[in-house]
């Protein structure tokens, strides 16, 4: 049974301008000099609200008092800051710790400087756009400070304060040109040349096995001595390691919650058989010169990854191109779509094609297709 409204008729309300009765949820206030409107409606713990509005004439108190959003969403005088102390738990516990980290700091020092002392309601497109133009950082991490702000008022449409989450009309931020996931890979003579510049054998390995299989670091930091199967030349991708906002790691399934299978190159056997020598089924596979733990941090920092992007004459290296690189050659080697997107784990299509050829060549292509419907002739 829905709740009754606690407001009920009030007579005698007489308009000193009129002479005439107001309408239900009107009254005029002497003290003021103006007419308050009075609306009920419940808020976001499921209790009634009562919000109250002050206007100038009756026939602005009338529209006031007709308007929907008055009625449906009581509490949209609440703050963004105010919002997220009460919705971020929800956040957090539905992302994946790396992404609630990402979150926090776009919230921290992107969003809340920025929008957090606006009201839910008082929150447009136009506003969000104007300040993302404000905020420093690279798309990406622009676009994580988005996230979080449509993840907060998705919630907020959900408990009733709004009726439209105003950041899923925001334009996002532009992804720049030079970021073709095909540009960032290396080729094939340059993996030589990376792996030969890696003098540790640990994290040579460890190197070794983000290029030939296209595993995210974190995803070959849980890989396991169980997981790999030389016998039938594949690895079995179970796990990803991850470290949480309280800065405690901890192992989850791999992105999306996809377990999947990739392939053992050649190339990679010698360095899995070394890696594994002596360990037992649930060790670590990639460990460190100590036996600790091998991830993407620590890895950088002991190879000195800016002295490995002189040598390769790629300043804007990072470690997650490795997996571009080995989705790229799968492509140039002839693999299918579908099967690049098995070993990459995609989660789309559309993902996995970034990284083909098809689209660009279409040119070529179908220039050839012309010439020989021609004959190949002669342009001239």
């Amino acid at each position: 049974m829905a709740p009754v409204s606690p407001e009920a008729p009030r007579r005698g309300r007489i308009d000193p301008k009129t002479r005439r009765q107001l309408p239900e949820g009107v009254r005029f206030r002497a003290d003021r000099g103006k007419y308050q409107v009075r609306v009920w409606a419940v808020g976001q713990n499921g209790e009634w609200r009562e919000r109250s509005f002050y206007v100038e004439t009756l026939a602005e108190a009338k529209k006031l008092r007709s308007e929907t959003l008055a009625r449906r969403f009581p509490e949209g005088s609440t703050t963004l800051t105010d919002w997220h102390a009460k919705h971020w738990p929800v956040i957090a516990g539905s992302v994946r710790p790396s992404t609630a980290r990402a979150y926090e700091r776009g919230w921290r020092l992107r969003v809340k400087p920025w929008l957090g002392h606006i009201k839910l309601e008082k929150l447009t497109a136009g506003v969000i756009e104007e300040a993302m133009t404000e905020w420093s950082g690279n798309t990406s991490t622009r676009i994580d400070a988005l996230s979080v702000l449509s993840r907060l008022l998705d919630g907020a449409v959900r408990a009733r304060i709004i009726p439209l989450n105003q950041a899923r009309l925001a334009r996002r931020p532009r992804m720049e040109s030079s970021s073709s996931l095909r540009s960032r890979a290396l080729t094939a003579s340059e993996v030589q040349l990376l792996l030969a510049s890696v003098e540790d054998a640990h994290y040579r390995r460890y190197v070794a096995g983000l290029v030939y299989t296209g595993m995210r670091a974190n995803e070959a930091t849980a890989l396991r001595v169980e997981d790999v199967d030389l016998d039938h030349r594949t690895i079995h991708v179970r796990r990803a390691y991850s470290i949480g906002a309280d800065g405690r790691g901890v192992e989850l399934t791999p992105k999306s919650h996809k377990e999947r299978d990739v392939p053992i190159p050649t190339p990679l056997v010698a360095p899995l058989v070394e890696a594994m020598a002596g360990k037992a089924r649930g060790e670590l596979v990639f460990t460190g010169p100590r036996g600790g733990r091998i991830n993407a941090s620590n890895v950088r920092r002991a190879l000195d990854w800016n002295t490995l992007r002189k040598k390769l004459r790629r300043d804007d290296l990072r470690l997650h191109d490795l997996r571009h690189t080995l989705a790229t050659l799968l492509f140039d080697a002839g693999a299918s779509a579908n099967d690049v997107q098995a070993i990459l784990g995609h989660s789309s299509m559309q993902m996995t094609e970034r990284y083909s050829r098809a689209r660009s060549d279409v040119a070529k292509r179908a220039a050839a297709a012309i010439d020989s419907l021609f004959g190949g002739g002669d342009s001239r």
